[in-house]
């Protein structure tokens, strides 16, 4: 395994190091510098859900029943919107949208009811119970992350911040669909 700490994993998956030396020696024109950032970007995108994932479990709830909460909580007071627009807030199809509801409700999380004014319009709406879940964990959360982050200076934070949302902004320049998922993972 290679040399720098924290980056091998603790199954049999290669170091980057390792991974990067296999593709060049398959694929000369790689880029060794790239091939680390988007590597590390990917590991550390997998440890985080796990990480989140763990977390939510401990309060009853799925990373993607957290998901739901956040995009109704960002929403705005009173925490509703229609499924149409959560799947798409989530880029998910109708149908994963609609089975991750039809969980959330017999939980307790939302309630799903018909628009008052419009009677063919359904409504998701986050319960105290599913605001309540949300909170806790954005707890959970906000020290997870304030650890991950806790070797960098006010300015490295700063700096890496920015990069990431230039990478962020070329994918969705070049890749506009790129939010959805290509197949229902519920």
């Amino acid at each position: 395994m290679g040399d720098t700490p924290g980056v091998n994993e603790p199954s049999n998956e290669p170091s980057i190091e390792e991974q990067i030396a296999a593709y060049q020696r398959e694929f000369r024109d790689l880029d060794p510098q790239v091939e680390q950032i988007v590597s590390a970007l990917g590991r550390l995108n997998r440890r985080m859900n796990v990480a989140y994932g763990r977390q939510t479990a401990t309060l009853g709830i799925s990373n993607a029943e957290w998901e739901v909460l956040k995009a109704l909580v960002v929403s705005g007071a009173p925490y509703r919107l229609g499924p149409g627009d959560l799947a798409k807030r989530l880029g998910l199809t109708p149908a994963a949208m609609t089975h991750r509801i039809d969980r959330m409700v017999s939980e307790g999380l939302v309630t799903r009811d018909r628009d008052e004014n419009n009677r063919v319009r359904v409504i998701v709406e986050a319960t105290p119970a599913g605001r309540a879940k949300w909170q806790e964990a954005m707890r959970l959360a906000a020290v997870f992350e304030e650890d991950l982050v806790q070797d960098l200076s006010p300015e490295e934070r700063k700096d890496l911040g920015e990069v990431l949302i230039r990478l962020l902004r070329r994918v969705e320049q070049t890749q506009p669909d790129a939010g959805g998922r290509l197949s229902d993972l519920d």
